[in-house]
């Protein structure tokens, strides 16, 4: 059984379900946030899966890791709003999430360096 939609795709599968940690944790903050941090924050949450399905599609090797690094950038941003909301104060479990999002990270990592060994 091989790999045939980006849905099948561990990195993706992990990547889904941090966007749905992601809006779950969102509505903990506060509704002044409402379109600052929490819409920037599902924004770049959205981006790192929605950018590896993206990049599944393409045919290049190149088009592929642009669009995975995109993923990256994505997942970075992101783990920056985890540290903003702390320092801010925001009394919410970010550790899990951070977790969640580094293993993405190394998952994407992986996944680059096997389509640039191709």
């Amino acid at each position: 059984m091989g790999i045939s939609s980006f849905e099948d795709l561990e990195v993706w599968q992990v990547a889904h379900r941090l966007v749905l940690e992601v809006y779950g944790l969102t509505d903990g903050l506060p509704p002044s946030q409402k379109y600052g941090l929490v819409s920037q924050m599902q924004r770049a949450a959205v981006s790192v899966p929605a950018n590896i399905a993206e990049g599944f599609k393409r045919q290049g090797r190149v088009e592929k890791i642009r669009f995975y690094n995109i993923a990256q950038s994505s997942l970075e941003e992101l783990r920056y709003y985890f540290i903003l909301c702390r320092d801010l104060g925001y009394k919410l479990q970010f550790d899990p999430l951070n977790n969640d999002a580094q293993r993405v990270g190394r998952m994407l990592t992986g996944l680059i360096k096997s389509i640039g060994r191709l």
